[in-house]
């Protein structure tokens, strides 16, 4: 008697039609895989097309602060009296100061502290915000009130009037006047993650790592703060915006950054009394700083956007 077998059947694949086939799925060819978190960020993040175009800004300016002085013939702190008060030439494309130094030397070095002093308003604000906003919101009730007053206690005051009060007592050095913004930058992450912590520390998650026997540090840090990280990593753009204008505030006052260091500020506060005979003295450094801080806001609004989807689509 012949032995009956049954048909071998084919595990069968998904795959996307070939163009122009209307969309029909095949029955073989290439399967589908899910895209991780990062890749989808990714793909949202470049369809944004302002967010993008910022960061290419971003990078090529970051990179020029950088690269020109090494191919430059000029020196920040070399003076040619003969050059003195120059506009725009071939031989200075930005101009000279009084002591007939090259201002795209001095530009491109100014430049270079304000990205200092923004990136370390950025880490030290974010610490300091992330860790007291993690208390507040986890532990509340007495830690939150604390927590609470002393912002209260920093946003009673303009935060002008009080960067000024602190600039003459302790500004000067690009490093202290980063760190004067960093104290009334760390608000706003501050708040922002507080906020989050009193929704996340509800969270089935949570409850069963606590269930489990997670302390309270590993809840923290372990559980919750990944979590949060989207909104914390769209406030650092902003704070670092925010960074760039408050340091050049104070510097055109003339309570920031001194000789012989400089900034974009600086440079604009030494330079205000050209404006009306050579204005690119002004109008360089005011240009530069005005692109890099809206290159960091748009760039912050593309990682909103990537980050939280459901934003996006609500504008939508």
């Amino acid at each position: 008697m012949q032995e009956f077998r049954m048909p071998r059947q084919e595990p069968a694949t998904v795959s996307v039609g070939e163009p122009g086939t209307g969309g029909h799925l095949a029955a073989e060819g290439m399967s589908i895989k899910p895209k991780s978190f990062g890749r989808q960020t990714w793909d949202r993040f470049r369809r944004h097309r302002l967010a993008m175009i910022a960061f290419v800004i971003l990078v090529l300016l970051i990179g020029s602060f950088w690269v020109v002085p090494f191919f430059s013939p000029f020196n920040s702190t070399d003076t040619n009296i003969p050059d003195m008060n120059q506009g725009i030439t071939s031989k200075h494309p930005f101009g000279t100061d009084p002591l007939g130094r090259d201002l795209m030397i001095r530009t491109m070095e100014g430049a270079q502290v304000s990205i200092r002093i923004a990136a370390i308003v950025a880490v030290v604000s974010t610490a300091i915000g992330t860790l007291l906003g993690a208390l507040a919101g986890y532990f509340g009730k007495w830690v939150d009130a604390i927590i609470n007053q002393l912002i209260n206690l920093i946003l009673v005051v303009p935060a002008i009037v009080v960067l000024l009060v602190m600039g003459i007592k302790w500004g000067g050095s690009p490093n202290q006047t980063a760190l004067l913004v960093a104290f009334i930058s760390w608000i706003v992450i501050g708040r922002i993650v507080r906020g989050l912590f009193f929704q996340l520390k509800e969270t089935e998650f949570v409850q069963a790592a606590r269930a489990a026997g997670a302390g309270s540090g590993r809840i923290i840090f372990r559980h919750i703060l990944p979590n949060a990280m989207g909104p914390i990593l769209v406030q650092i753009t902003l704070v670092s915006g925010s960074a760039i204008i408050l340091e050049s505030t104070l510097s055109f006052l003339g309570l920031g950054v001194v000789p012989p260091d400089t900034s974009l500020g600086k440079l604009i506060s030494d330079s205000k009394g050209f404006i009306d005979t050579t204005p690119s003295r002004v109008l360089i450094p005011g240009a530069i700083l005005t692109i890099l801080v809206l290159c960091l806001n748009f760039l912050g609004d593309g990682l909103r956007d990537a980050l939280d989807p459901a934003t996006r689509k609500g504008r939508e």
